[in-house]
């Protein structure tokens, strides 16, 4: 396999190959225990908002056919413990940083961003899935106006490359997609998770406390990959595709779908060292097709 590239650039960016981790299912200390972090394209960090967040009530974790209900709520330290604990063990590493932002106001956002712009983070992905505080808790990126607004303003505070982790919770993605592209988003993440609901039908009550939380897994992904698809045929900006990964061909797929490179989250959940296995296993189908570099898998695709 010495004869492949994998390499690719996002954003600026280069990448030693297209495979990083996914939002919420990566910590550096945890995560590094099982595998060696260089191996990876880069890392994604869990969610960080300007001040720590509680998160929501237990339980909120459900297993689910063909995957998992998280109603977790983007708990985290906030910034500052942020930086001093994830962000220095994290310098241990060559593998670039993508930073995940959540904020529940447009200033929230901007204040994360102006202060890892004094940090070695190389690209931000702003999470619009957020509910906002100041229009009722709908979500930032249901509505391609808010969405466009929250770009605008962290592109103009941002030292950073900034990409925006579209909701699939929406009537039409490319209409989001094209309104953060319009307002200088420097990339594109989908799909985060679809919004689902699971009863206990013995005790009569949501198994997760929030009634509703965030589904993943495998069987999101025949409808990450059709956003995919959709969204590289509405955008020119470069996408980060995910959304049930589990193997070195479902990130395949996303590729030829069109995504630049790919995030593996929920499979990692089950098996620790997934983001590297399927680094590998990718590897091996592109031995077994004859490809080169990752941009002739994607060019290889006749649909």
């Amino acid at each position: 396999m010495n004869n492949l590239d994998l390499s690719v650039s996002f954003a600026g960016v280069h990448l030693k190959n297209p495979v990083t981790t996914a939002s919420g299912t990566f910590s550096a200390r945890e995560s590094g225990e099982f595998y060696d972090i260089n191996k990876l394209g880069a890392v994604i960090t869990k969610g960080v908002a300007s001040e720590p967040w509680s998160g929501n009530p237990t339980p909120r974790i459900a297993e689910a056919y063909g995957g998992m209900l998280n109603a977790v709520g983007l708990q985290n330290p906030g910034v500052e413990e942020f930086i001093k604990s994830e962000l220095s063990y994290l310098k241990n590493f060559s593998t670039p940083v993508i930073a995940n932002v959540a904020g529940r106001s447009i200033e929230e956002y901007c204040s994360v961003a102006e202060r890892l712009n004094e940090t070695d983070v190389a690209i931000l992905e702003i999470n619009i899935s957020c509910p906002n505080v100041k229009k009722g808790g709908i979500g930032f990126g249901t509505d391609p106006k808010m969405a466009g607004e929250v770009t605008k303003a962290v592109k103009a505070v941002s030292k950073k490359p900034i990409i925006i982790k579209l909701t699939p919770n929406v009537t039409d993605i490319t209409e989001i997609a094209k309104s953060v592209e319009a307002e200088g988003a420097d990339g594109i993440s989908l799909i985060n998770t679809l919004l689902g609901m699971k009863i206990d039908v013995q005790r009569k009550k949501p198994i997760l406390a929030n009634t509703l939380g965030g589904f993943s897994g495998p069987a999101v992904k025949p409808v990450a990959v059709r956003m995919v698809y959709q969204v590289r045929r509405a955008v020119k900006l470069p996408i980060i595709g995910l959304g049930g990964i589990m193997t070195g061909e479902d990130a395949a797929e996303f590729i030829m779908a069109g995504a630049d490179i790919v995030s593996v989250g929920t499979a990692a959940l089950i098996n620790p060292t997934a983001p590297v296995d399927i680094l590998e296993e990718l590897k091996i189908y592109m031995e077994e097709q004859g490809f080169k570099t990752i941009a002739q898998v994607r060019e290889a695709f006749q649909g």
